[in-house]
């Protein structure tokens, strides 16, 4: 299984980019604030002095509880379409007489061969961007000028092990349905969509949303003086509703789609007439692409109206909790976080638009023309991008108001439109050309080879 494993990534190393990417960041991003908790405790006490902001120990755990989950969110996310453009193959090796635990073996032993392959370039990654971003903490006066990132592969190797570990874990879920199910049932299932979302994810998603809206209390309950710890908890609970509609996202996915269709059967009668019946008869499907674009604006979303809220009320004298170092760590972790987000959401939707070959190819084959494909993949990239700021900004919505509770006294925050504009254009910018782009590319060639399943 080891060398099937390996031939396989060989021969289409395009399915294993995403996972690739999102591995790389995760493992850079665990050994930049690795190095930096490093560099807090390897200092000497001699080299350190009374700092002016939380201190770098503060910082790092404050920026690397937010980042490290949704770095490994995407990991998790990338993993399960890595596995989903295999499902065929490994439909294929069930039907000539592979074992559950074979196929298992043969996804583990991916998982880890892309984690060595990221690594060293993750590590050589995390440790520049944590000098880079130390001497900025430093030159802001968060950090004692002796305080340097210590030359140690401890966060390294823990980078790797704690990557790999999510890997393993995410991997042994995402291939227990393929290594479980009757050998012919799995061939005919590598194609189709079908079965409702399980009890077990429903419940585990109503037990998120739970969380998410302990944490908005918490958040809304700090004190005016606790505004960083009101942010963290805020931006921690939008991730954490974030995690709620990933895992209850197809019934949110075709309750939009269907309060969606009206306006745009009309708009496009028939792209939007066929687009819409897309997106409502393949709700997971729809649901994998609307939560990174949810993902973006949530995030990118609550960061921006949570500092817009601060700095307003800073203005306004309602308190004094904003400062110059304040705005820029929130526009650093904002960066890392749309980062992740943006991803994301392009590993998610070429997936899913290169995975749907052979539906185009039979709609060509009953007489569509590349031009009416790509005309209804127009309509369903704006139903998408649409979906998923409507569930975006409702996370970030919630956030903000218990932020905005806990520094002004009012749950409604100050939304800053424009940049909230920008965020609304850069997931726009993301989803309709990745859509496109994608789907150019898979309705290109004969419609027979499509239909066949053949595959670059």
């Amino acid at each position: 299984m080891t060398l099937i494993a390996l031939a396989q990534m060989r021969r289409r190393p395009a399915a294993f980019a995403g996972l690739a990417v999102a591995l790389f960041l995760a493992i850079a991003t665990v050994t930049l604030f690795g190095s930096l908790f490093a560099a807090e405790v390897t200092t000497p006490a001699s080299a350190r002095e009374p700092s002016t902001g939380p201190g770098l120990m503060v910082i790092a755990g404050a920026f690397g509880e937010i980042a490290v989950l949704d770095a490994f969110f995407v990991v998790v996310n990338a993993l399960g379409f890595a596995l989903r453009q295999q499902h065929r193959e490994l439909a294929l090796l069930r039907t000539v007489a592979a074992t559950p635990r074979q196929v298992r073996r043969l996804v583990r032993v991916q998982v880890c061969a892309t984690t060595l392959l990221m690594s060293v370039p993750g590590w050589i990654a995390g440790v520049a961007v944590a000098r880079r971003f130390l001497a900025e903490v430093r030159r802001l006066g968060m950090a004692a000028p002796g305080v340097r990132v210590p030359v140690t592969p401890l966060p390294m190797l823990v980078a790797s092990g704690a990557a790999l570990a999510v890997g393993l874990a995410a991997s042994a879920v995402a291939a227990r349905r393929i290594s479980r199910i009757a050998p012919a049932a799995a061939l005919t299932a590598s194609s189709t969509e079908h079965g409702r979302t399980g009890a077990p994810r429903l419940l585990a998603g109503i037990g998120a949303a739970a969380g998410g809206v302990l944490l908005l209390r918490l958040a809304a309950t700090r004190s005016a003086g606790q505004v960083d710890k009101a942010g963290q908890a805020a931006l921690l609970a939008s991730l954490v509703l974030l995690v709620a509609v990933a895992l209850t996202g197809p019934f949110a996915a075709r309750f939009l789609a269907g309060a969606l269709s009206v306006p745009v059967r009309v708009l496009a009668p028939g792209a939007g007439w066929l687009a819409d019946a897309n997106l409502r008869g393949y709700a997971r499907r729809l649901s994998s692409a609307v939560v990174p674009v949810a993902l973006l604006v949530g995030l990118s979303g609550t960061m921006l109206t949570m500092t817009s809220t601060a700095e307003h009320a800073a203005n306004s004298g309602a308190t004094s909790v904003t400062s110059a170092t304040d705005v820029w760590l929130r526009q650093a972790e904002l960066t890392l976080l749309a980062c992740f987000a943006a991803v994301s959401t392009l590993n998610t939707l070429v997936a899913v638009t290169a995975e749907r070959r052979p539906e185009f190819a039979l709609l060509r084959l009953v007489g569509a023309t590349r031009r009416q494909l790509l005309r209804m993949l127009t309509v369903e990239a704006m139903l998408t991008t649409a979906e998923g700021v409507l569930l975006g900004a409702v996370v970030a919505g919630a956030a903000s108001a218990a932020f905005s509770t806990a520094v002004t006294g009012s749950p409604m925050p100050h939304v800053p439109v424009v940049a909230w504009g920008f965020v609304v254009a850069g997931a726009a910018l993301l989803t309709v050309p990745g859509i496109l782009l994608t789907g150019l590319r898979a309705v290109h060639g004969q419609a027979a080879e499509l239909m066949g399943g053949a595959r670059d």
